[in-house]
């Protein structure tokens, strides 16, 4: 009896145990679900905006969310708005004719025949009847403030850094995880001690360093000249980025100590050279860092804003894509764009997170190699 009494509690406590578990994750996966919610709010509210026309922009509150456009009635060959009508039936979608201050008269789209309907009341605070339709106006103007290009300037831009500073941080980073250097713990220390040093202390020395000692990098005349690879004014964009980054090269330290040497040693024996065992042997286990690292590159290019700035001033031909969002409203645009424009033209920048969806599998996965888990 007492066996079967201590079976039931025990039972009855696993059953508690599952129950709460079950309910922890539930509750646990709401917080989460609520909180991704309102982090994306705010992108799928600006998608959506860049899908609407102008005139539902223009209604503000009194239109929906999402897009759409009112819907209109042909009355004697004259379109007019339907409207959403409170009367003693029910609400009624009426298309308005006539508009007065008291007053107003409505044609009934089910029932044309019938003449106007008169109706008291403001006719201002009526709702219109939408209807859900996309509109593209705001892609449209892509073209009028110039945005494929400075699309075009921002890869172009990225893909000759991206090859600069991984290959160059790469390259350190190896020597700093497999090469005794004399010195090489202080140097590395010295170098993530840079970390630490705000772009903006070494924004004005870099640039007199550019305008008075390698001027030849900031002429005179700023335009598209592609007699060389790439325009003079990029190249404070693009040569810092050739002499490695200290983040980066930590961060592929890191990751290439814990690759045993092991696997060095018998490349070796096979007559790998150090080159051949970098190629072959360190970064083919080592692709989920180096993908981290080259997105990090790419968002750091993509939203850069403050050395393009100060680099290209007003050569708009050269501009990359964030600053050209953030200055065509007031230069690129022939007049002050509207919202449905502005959040169009801000849709290019959710390439980033594209790109993190699509790449995320290389970097949040662990990698086995050789029969060894990382």
């Amino acid at each position: 009896m007492k066996f079967l009494k201590r079976r039931q509690n025990l039972g009855e406590s696993v059953l508690t145990f599952r129950l709460w578990r079950f309910t922890g994750s539930a509750i646990l996966n709401l917080f989460i679900f609520i909180l991704l919610t309102a982090y994306l709010a705010p992108l799928s509210y600006m998608f959506a905006t860049s899908l609407k026309s102008p005139e539902q922009v223009s209604a503000g509150v009194m239109a929906p969310l999402y897009p759409a456009t009112y819907l209109t009635y042909a009355y004697q060959d004259v379109k007019y708005s339907v409207m959403e009508v409170p009367t003693a039936n029910g609400v009624q979608q009426w298309a308005l004719v006539n508009k007065y201050r008291t007053y107003s008269e409505f044609v009934d789209p089910q029932n044309p025949d019938g003449g106007l309907i008169h109706w008291n009341g403001n006719w201002r605070t009526l709702k219109k009847v939408y209807v859900f339709s996309l509109a593209f106006e705001a892609f449209k103007q892509w073209q009028q403030a110039n945005l494929p290009l400075g699309l075009l300037n921002t890869l172009i831009v990225i893909t000759i850094t991206e090859i600069g500073v991984l290959a160059t941080s790469i390259a350190v980073a190896y020597g700093f995880s497999r090469f005794r250097i004399p010195g090489g713990r202080w140097l590395f220390f010295l170098l993530i001690a840079t970390i630490l040093i705000p772009d903006s202390i070494t924004m004005v020395p870099t640039y007199i360093t550019y305008a008075n000692i390698l001027h030849v990098w900031l002429p005179q005349q700023s335009y598209l000249d592609f007699s060389f690879p790439v325009p003079w004014n990029w190249l404070p964009l693009i040569a810092p980025h050739f002499f490695s980054s200290a983040l980066f090269v930590f961060l592929l330290r890191q990751n290439f100590l814990s690759i045993p040497r092991d696997l060095d040693e018998a490349a070796m024996l096979d007559g790998a050279g150090p080159l051949r065992i970098l190629i072959q042997i360190i970064m083919p286990q080592s692709i989920p860092v180096i993908t981290t690292v080259a997105m990090l590159h790419f968002f750091y290019i993509w939203n850069e804003f403050r050395i393009s700035s100060l680099y290209l001033g007003t050569n708009m031909d050269l501009w990359l894509l964030a600053p050209r969002l953030q200055r065509g409203g007031t230069m690129s645009f022939n007049l002050s764009p509207e919202p449905g424009i502005q959040a169009g033209a801000l849709v290019l920048m959710i390439v980033p997170v594209l790109v993190l969806l699509v790449l995320q599998r290389f970097f949040m996965t662990d990698m086995v190699v050789t029969g060894l888990e990382k």
